[in-house]
């Protein structure tokens, strides 16, 4: 709940305003200080998990020139003003993805960092405008060995079960892994690879209508949505990976199966905790991604200052100097809702 301070009236030029105050319930505070607290022990145990494994924390910027590239996310936009009186436009993050990547390549060193982020329109009980991401890169690592890591991470952090009224997650045993070809081939009736970039073909085998308007894009999610996120992860964490080469713009390609890209999401309880790559580190293909990207995002959104700006060249120009590795952005917020039975987002933020 929140209360305001008395309205206090200012005359403008455009007239009369009311300038509101919004301060946060302290009883909301208090009744919710449990989930608080293990919030904060959950971020001293993550810390000391990656001091265990010679993993350094770094801080990257909030503002930057490029938050990311990934088409449908709206940015909050802010600008820095310089000493020249100069105005150079900024984002608030997406994500540390590139900032980070750039420290890789500059010290071949694995590092991670509890980063706050920034994505415009989001609410819900899963989503909220400005939240904690831990992100770590691990270099040399394979998909595998990061998904071994990601296991690890979890039991050190997560009760060895969690009770649910669906039933409980149980963390000790061996997570699933399990390709997004056999989930849709086991959920959907469909062959994934075999239909991409064909939305007529996917829709047939999974037996259902293309509605106005949607693309193979479109109706992957929804698929992915309706038939396949409901039912993984009910148990235990499930990994689902190897995903379509179009849907990974930062993954390798998988060697033996170019259609497919070296990503994996990770589930528990039906809900996305994870998301990661066995990073691209070829600047030329990373840079014809994010091409194909910026095309596809300008001609959605052509007029929308929130969702325009330049190329990070920077990034582009360490690729070339980052030894292979491996990557995973987990959505902390989501990670404390597991261990707490919180069931909103705002549950487990102090001031939400």
């Amino acid at each position: 709940m929140i209360v305001q301070a008395p309205v206090t009236n200012a005359v403008t030029q455009g007239g009369w305003h009311a300038m509101i105050r919004p301060m946060p319930d302290p009883a909301r505070i208090a009744d919710r200080l449990p989930l608080l607290r293990r919030r904060a022990l959950m971020t001293q145990a993550i810390r000391a998990f990656f001091d265990a494994r010679s993993y350094l924390e770094v801080e990257t910027p909030f503002a930057v020139p490029t938050p990311g590239e990934e088409v449908h996310l709206s940015t909050f936009r802010t600008e820095r003003e310089n000493p020249d009186g100069t105005i150079t436009p900024l984002f608030l993050n997406t994500s540390p993805e590139f900032a980070m990547k750039r420290i890789v390549a500059a010290t071949g060193t694995p590092i991670f960092q509890l980063a706050r982020v920034w994505r415009n329109g989001e609410a819900s009980a899963l989503h909220a405008p400005e939240f904690t991401m831990l992100e770590w890169y691990r270099p040399y690592a394979d998909m595998g060995s990061l998904m071994d890591e990601t296991e690890a991470l979890l039991r050190c952090v997560l009760p060895p079960v969690i009770p649910r009224a669906e039933g409980p997650i149980d963390i000790t045993r061996p997570f699933e892994r399990l390709t997004l070809q056999d989930a849709f081939g086991r959920f959907v009736g469909a062959d994934l690879l075999g239909t991409t970039g064909d939305a007529a073909a996917l829709a047939a085998q999974a037996g259902c209508a293309l509605r106005p308007g949607e693309t193979w894009e479109d109706l992957f999610f929804r698929l992915l949505l309706e038939r396949i996120e409901p039912r993984i992860g009910r148990d235990r964490p499930t990994f689902l990976t190897h995903w379509p080469a179009p849907q990974a713009a930062l993954a390798r390609r998988d060697p033996a199966d170019p259609r497919a890209a070296l990503r994996f999401e990770l589930y528990a309880g039906g809900v996305e905790l994870a998301n990661a790559f066995e990073e691209l580190t070829d600047p030329a293909e990373q840079r014809a991604r994010f091409e194909e990207d910026r095309a596809r995002r300008a001609a959605l959104y052509p007029d929308d200052p929130n969702r325009n700006w330049p190329m990070d060249e920077a990034l582009l120009s360490s690729l070339g100097e980052m030894p292979p590795c491996s990557g995973i952005a987990l959505g902390f917020d989501r990670l404390v809702m597991l261990a707490t039975g919180a069931p909103r987002i705002g549950d487990i933020l102090w001031l939400a």
